[in-house]
């Protein structure tokens, strides 16, 4: 009789583990097929304290999940339940149960960018930042911002890296321009530790102001220590650098697009053609090759340079006022020469 009890129990216990096993199995299949997510995928956002049971349920509502228990159930066998990290996911074509559950714990969320262009001001980086769908607005002032940052005191301009930024949905502007900010001290620190003796600035804001004006004079890398050498030599010799960038920027709202001559003689602290020496503030955001240009400027003897009217906006380089006045008079023609042909 034992032993016919034994047998049976023996019996039984292998129909439940068989059970237990194929149960498995089949929620094994489960987890490993593709949910219906398309080509362009599906974005999830998992906000903080949800529990992996309800993004299941959210899941099998947008009908991309069929075995939301399965997924549940599967998820606190791993331990991984209480493990799901908040944020918002791309969900890419072809996810299965498993790959998505190894996504919410990792916490890889979906990162945003935002690119800041060389050449850009301040200004133009707080619009982008604003406009930014996924970034969360603070509407602080400049002078906040900079205080909030540990600059308190200190203009805007110029103190922040262009480049691009990836960062998750809901992450502040501060948090954004606090490592915008940082890179570009960083730069600075590097190009400045590098800098030739032939350079005309004596300080590291000296330089960022100088690589500010390089970076709104030319597009060009190979004309960015050039131009350098151009301003390094005028501000050695005593001589305005006379660039119309600085100029725009002293104007402000009141310049509409068009720089006329009476433009040059209207005196702004950032007027270069009525003051000596470099304006008080950078006048953009300059890049890396601008700031190694103003530390390190090109020999040469060129003190003039103008824009030749070609469509790689390259520049022509003088050395004496006759030189450049006849390549001002060439560039002046070429533009009527081209004003002409359009309006044949």
């Amino acid at each position: 009789m034992w032993r016919r009890l034994g047998i049976g129990l023996l019996v039984v216990l292998a129909v439940l583990a068989a059970g237990i096993a194929g149960v498995a199995y089949f929620g094994w299949q489960q987890m490993s097929e593709p949910l219906a997510v398309g080509a362009d995928g599906e974005w999830l956002e998992v906000r903080a304290g949800s529990s992996l049971a309800s993004v299941s349920r959210e899941l099998a509502g947008r009908q991309l999940l069929d075995a939301p228990r399965t997924l549940t159930y599967f998820g606190r066998l791993r331990g991984d339940a209480t493990r799901i990290q908040a944020g918002e996911y791309l969900l890419p074509e072809g996810v299965t149960g498993i790959a998505l559950l190894d996504l919410l714990v990792s916490g890889q969320v979906y990162l945003h960018q935002l690119t800041a262009i060389e050449g850009w001001r301040f200004a133009d980086f707080v619009a982008a930042l604003d406009q930014h769908p996924a970034v969360a607005v603070t509407k602080l002032d400049a002078d906040r911002i900079m205080a909030e940052l540990g600059s308190p005191g200190v203009h805007p301009e110029g103190q922040f890296a262009p480049d691009t930024y990836r960062f998750p949905r809901g992450t502040t502007d501060l948090a954004i321009l606090e490592q915008a900010h940082r890179a570009m001290q960083e730069h600075l620190a590097s190009v400045w530790a590098m800098r030739s003796p032939t350079a005309a600035v004596e300080t590291p804001y000296e330089a960022l102001i100088l690589a500010s004006i390089i970076e709104k004079e030319t597009a060009l890398p190979s004309e960015r220590r050039e131009i350098s050498g151009v301003f390094s030599r005028r501000l050695q010799r005593g001589m305005r650098l006379q660039t119309d960038p600085t100029v725009i920027y002293g104007l402000g709202a009141d310049f509409d697009g068009n720089l006329r001559r009476a433009d040059l003689g209207r005196d702004t602290p950032y007027n270069t053609y009525t003051r000596s020496g470099l304006p008080p503030t950078p006048i953009a955001l300059p890049g890396l090759d601008s700031l190694r240009a103003a530390v390190d400027p090109a020999d040469g003897s060129a003190l003039y340079f103008v824009a030749t009217g070609a469509a790689d906006g390259s520049h022509r380089f003088s050395d004496t006022l006759d030189e450049h006045n006849r390549a001002v008079a060439d560039y002046l023609r070429r533009l009527r020469e081209r004003s002409a042909e359009e309006r044949e």
